[in-house]
């Protein structure tokens, strides 16, 4: 995939952003000896991009919808681990974290509606892939 097609597709460049900061966010917390939980947040806020990208090149619209249902199913996921060191004591702040994650759900949920209305592919994958 080319970088422009890339930096074009919203939910791609959301979810990429957002790895990078839970990246960051989770050194942060395996430098505070807070292994679980980073774990935890670095695997599934890593996933919702992975999981974007491959429904990409899905093989049919039914593929696309599965895959992008696992990226929101991530997303839902960081979200609580996320809340958990929001609300736990001696945890570094991570408002802007829940905050980009928010935005990710409500692109997720749009891109969802949207295919799994009476659309053709093709015009579905037109449209999230520029």
């Amino acid at each position: 995939m080319k970088k422009e097609v890339f930096d074009n597709n919203p939910i791609l460049k959301l979810s990429f952003d957002f790895a990078l900061m839970v990246i960051s966010y989770c050194e942060l917390l395996n430098a505070n000896k807070k292994f679980v939980l980073a774990n935890q947040l670095l695997k599934s806020g890593t996933s919702i991009g992975a999981n974007a990208m491959e429904a990409q090149n899905a093989e049919s619209k039914a593929d696309f919808i599965h895959k992008m249902k696992i990226s929101a199913k991530e997303a839902e996921e960081s979200q609580y681990w996320l809340w958990l060191c929001d609300y736990a004591e001696g945890y570094p702040e991570c408002k802007s974290l829940i905050n980009k994650l928010e935005d990710i759900n409500k692109v997720l949920g749009k891109i969802l509606s949207t295919a799994k209305r009476k659309t053709p592919f093709s015009y579905l994958m037109s449209f999230f892939v520029f």
